[in-house]
C-alpha cells in the first residue's frame, strides 16, 4: 500500500509497524492491504498509530513498513465515560453528527484570528514526536522526535520536563525498544530512506551505538524484546524479495535463528510478540491481497509454526497482545461482521471470544500486567478513543483524554510494569501530537512532551466539519472533513483545495496536519474525502476498489467538488487538487480524467504507471498491485485506462511534483515521466526531486523546502479571495 502521512495521523488496517512519521491525519492501512505504506520521517505511530505519511511528515507510532503508499503539562480532569460493549451485540458506539447538506456549512466568525499567521517555517519547526518505549522502571520514556532537525531518540522523565538527545545521526531513526534489564535501546534506521533498515542498539546512560545486524541488501525491523532480554525478534527481508520474514536474534551469542523461512512471496510475517515465558511467538502472516490474515504461535526452540485461525474466505486476523499466563491472545479481526471488533483467542483450543461487534473500527492493544483488564481504541468516523475493559464485568469504559485520535503507545506496553500508569498519544486537528500518561489511580493525565512552538496559537487553527455525501452511483456515503477558514464569505470567491489521502487503505483522521491548517489560515477551504477503498467503514467498503483503482475512488473524489461547490463559497474555478503517494496518483488520475474541474494539481511521490510502477517498485509493493489489479496481460486495457500518463494531453491545468530520490515505493521515474511528457507537450510543469529522501521527506529542511514550493505554487495559480497575489506573480 502506498502511504504518506501528511498530518500527525493516518490511520489503516493493518497491524504491520510503518517506519514512518505520524503527519498525516491519515490512519494506517499499509501495503499489506494493497495500499503503500507511509513514509516515514520518523515513523509513524505504531500501525496501530500510524502509521507514517506523505504529506506533513509527523510520525506514526507503529514501525512497521506496510504494502500501502500512504504517505502539556497541565492535568485533565474528565468523569470517566461507561459504556456496556457486549459480546456479539449490535452497534453500541453511537455515530457522531455530520453535515449532509453543503448549505449549512458555515464559516466561524472569529475577530481574534490572525490571518496569514501561520507560515510553513513555523509549522514544520512544529516538534514531531514519534514512536516511545518505557524504561523499565517507568521513570523515563525515550522517544523519536525530529527536534535537532532529524529524527532521533531523545529520552524525558515521565513527569514531564527538558529532553535530552540520545542519539545522534543524518539518518531517521523509529521502533525504539527498551530492553528490560534496561541497559539498551533497540532501533531501526535506514540510508536516505530507502526503507533497507538495520537495527541498531543504543546504551541510555553513555550513547554508545552498535550496528547489530549492518546488511545494506536486508531490511530489518520492528525489534522486540525477549522478556529476559537475552533476544531480540524482528521482521526482515531482502531486497529482491517480497515476503517479510521474522528472524531471532541472541544477543549473548550473537547469532540469527530464523523462526520463519520460506514464506510463499503473496505473504508476509509480521509483529512478533513474546509470551512470558520467551519460548514461543505469536505472529500474524497476511496476503498480499489485503484481504486475509492469519495467526500463528511458533516455538523458538525447533521452530514449529502452529495455525491459530483457521477459516473459510477471505477474513483478516491480527494479533494484539498475549495475556501474561500465556493462554489467550488479544485479537483485532473482522470476521465477526465485516467491520474491525476485537476478541480473546483461546491459544489451546482456537476459540475466539468477541468482546465487541460494532459497526466501526475497533482495534485491540494490549493486556494489562495482571491480565485483569485489555486496553483498546475505537475510531469513530475519524476521531479516535481509548478504551480500558474490565474482563471481569465486561465493562468497557472511556478515558477521559482531550478528543481527536488518541492511541495508547509505549514500545513493549502501554503500561508501566505495576499497571499503575498508561502512557498515550493524543493528536487532534489544532494539537500536534504528543505524549501523555493517564495514571489509573487518579483519573488524570498530565503532558509529557510539547510539540507547539512559540509564534504558533492553537486558536488560530480550525477545527473541521465532519460531512458526508453520497458517491455519484448512489452505492454509498462518503465521509470527510471539511476545513473552512474563519471568516470566509459565501460569496462565491474563494479557492479551495481537495486534499486526497494515500494508501489507498488507510484514513484521514480528526487530527493536526501542518500544511491543511497553513491552506486554512491562508484562505483555502480544504476537503479531505475519505473514499471507497478507505479504512474505518467496514471490509465491503474498504474492497469496493479492489480491481477498480483509480475508477471508483476517483468518482468519490469527484463527487466530494459537487458537494463543496453548493457551499456557496467557492469560485467553481479555483479548486486544486494535491496528494500524496496513492493519493499522488489520483491526483493525476483527476487532471487527467476531468480535466476541467481544477485549477492547479499537486502530486506528490506519485505513481503514474501501472506498467512500469511495477517493474521498479518493491517486490512486497508489486505482490499486492499484481493482487489487486489482476494480471498484467489479462487485464491489460485497465491497466492502460488506469495510468494518467496515458492521457497527459487532457491536463489543463499546472502541475507540482515533488519526489523522493530513493523512493522504494513510488520511485522518481515516476515522476520523471510526467515532467518529459507536460515539456515536451509545451505545458506547465515544476518538479523537485530529493535526492537523499524516500517515500516522503523527512529531514525538516526538505518539508519546509517542499511545502513553501507548494504554497507558492498555489498562491500563483489558485490565490484565495482576498490575496494580493496575482496569477502572474
Amino acid at each position: 500500500m502506498r502511504t504518506l502521512l501528511d498530518n500527525d495521523y493516518l490511520r489503516s488496517e493493518l497491524k504491520r509497524p510503518t517506519i514512518f512519521p505520524t503527519c498525516a491525519n491519515v490512519s494506517p492501512g499499509w501495503k499489506s492491504s494493497g495500499a503503500r505504506p507511509p513514509i516515514v520521517a520518523s515513523q509513524l505511530l505504531p500501525e496501530k498509530i500510524l502509521s507514517s505519511i506523505l504529506l506533513d511528515f509527523c510520525f506514526e507510532l507503529n514501525p512497521r513498513p506496510t504494502s500501502m503508499r500512504s504517505f502539556i503539562s497541565f492535568a485533565i480532569v474528565i468523569l470517566m465515560t461507561t459504556v456496556a460493549v457486549e459480546t456479539l451485540s449490535a452497534q453500541t458506539l453511537p455515530a457522531p453528527e455530520a453535515i449532509t447538506d453543503p448549505k449549512q456549512v458555515a464559516s466561524k466568525p472569529n475577530a481574534e484570528v490572525e490571518p496569514r499567521s501561520l507560515t510553513i517555517e513555523k509549522l514544520y519547526m512544529t516538534r514531531q514526536v514519534g514512536l516511545p518505549t518505557w524504561s523499565p522502571d517507568g521513570k523515563q520514556v525515550a522517544f523519536i522526535s525530529n527536534m535537532s532537525g532529524r529524527n532521533n531518540i531523545w529520552l524525558v522523565p515521565a513527569e514531564g520536563g527538558w529532553p535530552v538527545q540520545l542519539t545522534v545521526s543524518d539518518q531517521r531513526q523509529t521502533a525504539p525498544a527498551w530492553s528490560p534489564d534496561g541497559k539498551w535501546i533497540a532501533y531501526q534506521s535506514d540510508y536516505d530512506g530507502d526503507e533497507l533498515w538495520d537495527i541498531f542498539l543504543v546504551s541510555p546512560k553513555t550513547g554508545r551505538v552498535v550496528n547489530l545486524t549492518s546488511t545494506r541488501e536486508i531490511a530489518e525491523l520492528n525489534p522486540t524484546w525477549s522478556p529476559d532480554g537475552r533476544y531480540l525478534a524482528y521482521e526482515v527481508k531482502a531486497k529482491t524479495s517480497a515476503a517479510y520474514e521474522i528472524d531471532i536474534y541472541d544477543t549473548l551469542m550473537r547469532e540469527v535463528k530464523h523462526l520463519t523461512t520460506s514464506t510463499p512471496q503473496d505473504k508476509s510475517n509480521y509483529d512478533p510478540i513474546w509470551l512470558k515465558d520467551g519460548k514461543s511467538i505469536v505472529y500474524t502472516q497476511d496476503q498480499a491481497k489485503g484481504t486475509d490474515s492469519n495467526i500463528f504461535i511458533a516455538e523458538m526452540a525447533t521452530g514449529k509454526s502452529t495455525l491459530l485461525t483457521p477459516h473459510e474466505g477471505e477474513q483478516r486476523y491480527s494479533a494484539d497482545d498475549v495475556s501474561p499466563d500465556g493462554k489467550r491472545v488479544l485479537i483485532t479481526s473482522n470476521a465477526a461482521n465485516g467491520y474491525q471488533n476485537i476478541g480473546l483467542l483461546e491459544i489451546s483450543t482456537k476459540k475466539i471470544s468477541w468482546l465487541t461487534k460494532d459497526k466501526w473500527a475497533i482495534r485491540g492493544s494490549e493486556f494489562s500486567p495482571d491480565g485483569k483488564r485489555i486496553t483498546f481504541t475505537a475510531n469513530v468516523d475519524g476521531s479516535q478513543d481509548i478504551y480500558l475493559h474490565d474482563l471481569a464485568t465486561g465493562k468497557s469504559t472511556a478515558l477521559p483524554v482531550p478528543k481527536g485520535v488518541n492511541e495508547p503507545t509505549g514500545g513493549h506496553s502501554a503500561f508501566t510494569k505495576d499497571g499503575s500508569r498508561l502512557l498515550y498519544y493524543h493528536n487532534g486537528p489544532t494539537a500536534p501530537g504528543d505524549l501523555w500518561v493517564y495514571t489509573l489511580a487518579t483519573g488524570k493525565s498530565h503532558q509529557v512532551t510539547h510539540s507547539l512552538v512559540a509564534g504558533v496559537r492553537s486558536e488560530d487553527m480550525v477545527e473541521p466539519y465532519l460531512v458526508h455525501y453520497p458517491s455519484r452511483d448512489g452505492k454509498w456515503t462518503i465521509s470527510a472533513f471539511l476545513y473552512v477558514p474563519f471568516n470566509m464569505a459565501r460569496n462565491g470567491q474563494n479557492a479551495a483545495i481537495v486534499y486526497i489521502h494515500g494508501g489507498p487503505t488507510s484514513q484521514t483522521m480528526n487530527s493536526f496536519n501542518r500544511f491543511v491548517q497553513y491552506a486554512a489560515n491562508q484562505g483555502y477551504m480544504v476537503l479531505a474525502p475519505n473514499y471507497r477503498g478507505s479504512t474505518g467503514y467496514g471490509k465491503e467498503f474498504q474492497q469496493a476498489n479492489l480491481f477498480d483503482m483509480g475508477g471508483g475512488d476517483l468518482q468519490d473524489v469527484l463527487a466530494g467538488v459537487d458537494w463543496i461547490k453548493q457551499t456557496g463559497h467557492l469560485d467553481p474555478k479555483k479548486i486544486a487538487v494535491m496528494g500524496a503517494s496513492y493519493g499522488g496518483y489520483l491526483s493525476m488520475m483527476a487532471v487527467t480524467k476531468a480535466p476541467e474541474v481544477w485549477a492547479a494539481g499537486v502530486p506528490i511521490v506519485p505513481f503514474v504507471n501501472w506498467f512500469t510502477e511495477i517493474e521498479n517498485e518493491d517486490p512486497e509493493l508489486r505482490q499486492s498491485d499484481l493482487a489487486t489489479m489482476g494480471d498484467v496481460v489479462k487485464n491489460k486495457s485497465l491497466y492502460e485506462d488506469r495510468s494518467p500518463i496515458n492521457f497527459v494531453d487532457q491536463i489543463k491545468a499546472p502541475l507540482l511534483l515533488l519526489a523522493g530520490g530513493h523512493d522504494p515505493r513510488c520511485p522518481k521515474s515516476e515522476t520523471q515521466q510526467v515532467v518529459d511528457a507536460i515539456k515536451k507537450r509545451g505545458g506547465t510543469v515544476d518538479y523537485k526531486i530529493y535526492e537523499n529522501e524516500g517515500h516522503g521527506f523527512a529531514r525538516v529542511e526538505n518539508q519546509i523546502d517542499a511545502y513553501q514550493r507548494v504554497a507558492d505554487f498555489l498562491l500563483a495559480h489558485v490565490p484565495p479571495a482576498d490575496c494580493s497575489c496575482s496569477l502572474t506573480e
